[in-house]
């Protein structure tokens, strides 16, 4: 079994799974259908392609660092309504994870297909971003040996904290981690079937939430290739 390791790290993120109108929420830790649309954005993929290759990979995401929610107030001006006709002003409220920092792992059989992942997260088709156009990665998503021979748990286990700061790392006695589990108590509608924008379609994910000890520390992150 291979995984392939993901870093999300942000100033801001956000990972809405129940956004409504004026109300645009966000999970504690990234979603199935943003992990997916990240990756298919680096394939250059449009919003018309299918997504089952992607989202059949087996998902588990490490809290490093939760960060904490914030709320931006928007003010927007002539915003098209659904009825028809334009709206001089909407308001609404986005929540957003500050300064947050997680590792996805993504599990298969296929080495080849990983590694053509691995690949495209390096040198990607489209820009990234995490949950929003206006939220882009501080450090580069794509690890230099994020490509690991191991099971999906067992490499979250294993691969070094992404934090730098030791005395904060001290402080650590477990990590969060959220993986798919088709036996799983916690159900989430963020399995991405369809992202085209008349047709938008998400299936039910099983999860499972568990508690790992604190990984190895490492004050330099393994170094990026040029």
């Amino acid at each position: 079994m291979f995984t392939l390791l993901l870093r999300l790290v942000a100033p801001m993120q956000s990972w809405g799974v129940s956004s409504r109108f004026t109300v645009r929420d966000t999970l504690r830790e990234p979603t199935k259908s943003g992990v997916v649309g990240l990756i298919a954005a680096a394939l250059g993929r449009p919003r018309t392609a299918p997504l089952d290759d992607l989202a059949s990979l087996r998902m588990g995401v490490r809290i490093d660092k939760p960060g904490r929610v914030e709320m931006d107030y928007h003010t927007a001006q002539k915003v098209y309504k659904a009825s028809g006709g334009i709206k001089d002003t909407e308001l609404s409220r986005r929540y957003y994870l500050a300064d947050a920092a997680f590792l996805v792992g993504l599990e298969s059989e296929d080495r080849a297909w990983l590694d053509h992942l691995h690949h495209t997260l390096r040198n990607p088709r489209w820009s990234l971003y995490l949950g929003r156009k206006a939220f882009v990665p501080s450090q580069p998503i794509w690890l230099n040996d994020g490509l690991v021979q191991a099971p999906l748990l067992d490499a979250l286990k294993t691969y070094p904290w992404l934090g730098e700061d030791e005395r904060e790392y001290q402080k650590i006695i477990t990590l969060r981690v959220v993986m798919d589990d088709i036996n799983g108590a916690i159900v989430r509608y963020d399995l991405p079937i369809s992202f085209r924008w008349d047709r938008r379609r998400y299936a039910p994910r099983r999860v499972s939430s568990i508690f790992i000890p604190r990984p190895p520390f490492s004050p330099t992150l393994p170094e990026e290739a040029p």
